[in-house]
């Protein structure tokens, strides 16, 4: 009685396949394998070339921004002191020419030094204070023209018409004689100066 077999196809020098063609169908469909808890939270170290290591960019949180790059704010330089402005003091007319009385003369020095520092301290222009009381003492003669001439500039810079010029001077000068000018030259130039003062907020 004979026994049925399967006949081989299998071209002579033809090597069967090991895995078996369902195995490897199931293995190709299968699943990458999910990456484990340390494989997420490892965080990839930036490369190190030398003692340099590269910056890692930090997260920034919804509705937050970036800091700006500080600045040097730059240094305080303070301002000149007839750019600030500097306001010169009321001096009653009557009692400056009291003391210029009582002092026999001494007080128009220092009237003459101190008009002429404020209005150089305001405006950063004039003789200032010692060069003016030098010019009132050895050329007094001199000192009214300048002073009438200062006090009207101090008008003309703000753009107001000058009360006094240096043309104001000749009442002391040719006043004199008859000892009525040198008081009107005085309360035209001081009233002038007072009234610019205050109008600066001088009291």
């Amino acid at each position: 009685m004979s026994h049925s077999t399967t006949p081989n196809f299998s071209l002579p020098g033809e090597d069967r396949p090991e895995m078996p063609l369902l195995e490897a169908s199931a293995n190709a469909q299968a699943p990458a394998a999910a990456p484990t808890a340390a494989q997420q939270t490892e965080v990839p170290q930036p490369a190190q070339y030398g003692n340099w290591q590269a910056p890692v960019p930090q997260p920034i949180a919804h509705g937050t921004q970036r800091p700006l790059p500080a600045h040097t704010a730059p240094a305080y330089q303070p301002l000149p002191m007839h750019q600030q402005q500097a306001i010169g003091q009321i001096r009653s007319t009557g009692l400056a020419m009291f003391l210029f009385v009582i002092t026999l003369g001494i007080y128009g020095l220092v009237w003459f030094y101190q008009v002429h520092d404020e209005m150089k301290r305001h405006t950063g222009q004039g003789l200032g204070g010692g060069l003016g009381l030098l010019t009132a003492f050895f050329l007094g003669i001199v000192s009214p023209f300048i002073v009438s001439a200062e006090v009207g500039q101090l008008y003309q810079q703000r753009g107001l018409q000058r009360p006094v010029s240096g043309t104001t001077g000749l009442w002391y000068v040719l006043g004199i004689f008859i000892l009525v000018g040198p008081i009107v030259w005085f309360v035209k130039t001081n009233s002038a100066l007072n009234a610019y003062w205050r109008s600066l907020g001088a009291s």
